[in-house]
């Protein structure tokens, strides 16, 4: 299917509008085509793509809601799904939280586009394969990989004269390479939105070498030690932590940053100084949605600044209930990082354990931020300044606050999952027991 344009969009949206008789009605139109390849055992598995288009409208009769979906846009079906969507509305109870839809809005451009990865075709996804299959075959090793890539739109409206177009792509890579005889791991995973910026093959080496080296794992008594954490390691730490900047939970005492006898601990010092966390729609390496996700435009805001928390997420209600703005959640953090290269940091690390990523984390406790989970697909000992030999896999108990108090060095940055990350190095990281996982 092709992309909709903006104009082709608007188009069906007042269609839909002109159907409506609510007192308020909102409808958001995406669609786009997803494509992928899987592999395991070096050999191809599943590929595929599929072509969707799908609108949603919601209708409002006071603080009552209602919403249909349908992925047919003929006149027709159109009325129809209006219709259901006043009939829920109607039999629905009132919603004592809801916020009257928002008026016109100036939505900021979005580079989230990008036409090579608009152009991927299974020729190219079949060589994407290829290039991290062949490879592991010819040095004995067996790769499993996923690649999937999307192209497509999202446009929304309302009664209220608000109007929203974006047109988006994305790529995420992933694989897992592990020796012949299965007692070696490595990953490693790389999203993008231009799809220039992948090779597969420079990745699928990056988890050759990890599963060569991680073979004939010995095991090391668990304990404190100092960690240096890959970005994709650091990442799934860190996104827990961003996605816990709830000011509702913490006005309501249900979070690390609530406050002993009510409010929040914005404007508090709860991290070394080095940390600075931040969104940027603009950011050209993790280039934003024009708006958030109650559709107010996305801009830049200053989540931690040098240790200080600055902001909280606040819904609308919730805004206009503690008397502030409303700040949206992001689609993507920066966090700053320096100019060491992981190289750098084990050369200057004593003793301590190399982390290539994190799995199956668990939360233990929200008001701290108590972590659980398991090391994976690469785990090394190091040992004055160099990588002595591949260690068991640990479980950790680690919070974020601390690990972000315990900061020894920030390396550089990679993308994770849509966000920033740099690796870093943290001291007395707490590992409470070792795992038989490879």
């Amino acid at each position: 299917m092709a992309i909709l344009t903006q104009e082709e969009a608007k188009k069906i949206i007042d269609k839909v509008l002109s159907y409506a008789k609510a007192d308020e009605t909102e409808v958001t139109l995406s669609g786009g085509r997803t494509g992928n390849i899987r592999y395991a055992r070096n050999n191809v598995s599943t590929s595929g793509e599929t072509n969707e288009i799908g609108l949603n409208i919601t209708s409002v009769y006071g603080k009552k809601s209602g919403s249909s979906s349908i992925n047919e846009l003929d006149d027709e079906s159109l009325r129809k799904a209006v219709a259901r969507a006043e009939e829920i509305a109607m039999l629905a109870p009132e919603n004592p939280e809801y916020m009257p839809m928002l008026g016109p809005q100036d939505y900021p451009e979005s580079k989230t586009f990008v036409q090579s990865t608009d152009d991927i075709n299974p020729d190219y996804r079949a060589q994407i394969g290829a290039d991290s299959m062949g490879p592991s075959g010819e040095k004995n090793l067996v790769a499993a990989g996923y690649l999937e890539d999307f192209s497509g739109f999202t446009a929304m409206g309302n009664s209220k004269g608000m109007f929203g177009y974006n047109k988006s792509t994305s790529v995420d890579f992933s694989v897992t390479v592990r020796t012949a005889d299965g007692l070696g791991s490595g990953y490693a995973i790389r999203d993008y939105n231009d799809v220039n910026l992948l090779n597969s093959r420079e990745v699928t080496n990056i988890a050759m070498q990890k599963a060569q080296a991680s073979v004939n794992a010995q095991a090391i008594e668990p304990g404190k030690y100092t960690v240096i954490l890959e970005p994709t390691a650091a990442g799934d730490l860190m996104g827990l932590l961003t996605r816990s900047l709830d000011a509702r939970s913490a006005d309501e005492g249900r979070s690390f940053m609530s406050k002993k006898g009510g409010g929040t601990r914005i404007g508090e010092k709860l991290f070394d100084e080095r940390v600075n966390i931040y969104s940027d729609p603009s950011n050209p390496i993790i280039p934003g949605a024009p708006w958030d996700n109650e559709g107010y435009p996305q801009k830049p805001v200053k989540w931690v600044e040098n240790g200080v928390v600055k902001n909280l997420y606040y819904s609308r209600y919730w805004a206009e209930k503690q008397g502030v703005q409303p700040v949206g959640r992001p689609s993507g953090v920066i966090f700053e990082g320096g100019n060491q290269s992981l190289a750098d940091m084990i050369s200057s690390t004593e003793r301590g354990i190399l982390v290539t990523r994190f799995w199956y984390i668990r939360g233990v406790d929200p008001q701290t931020l108590l972590f659980t989970g398991l090391t994976r697909d690469g785990t090394f000992y190091i040992e004055n300044g160099k990588i002595k030999f591949p260690v068991k896999n640990f479980r950790f108990n680690e919070s974020p606050i601390i690990m972000l108090n315990n900061i020894e060095a920030l390396g550089q940055q990679q993308r994770v999952g849509g966000d920033l990350i740099p690796a870093m190095k943290i001291r007395d990281f707490t590992f409470t027991s070792l795992s038989d996982a490879v």
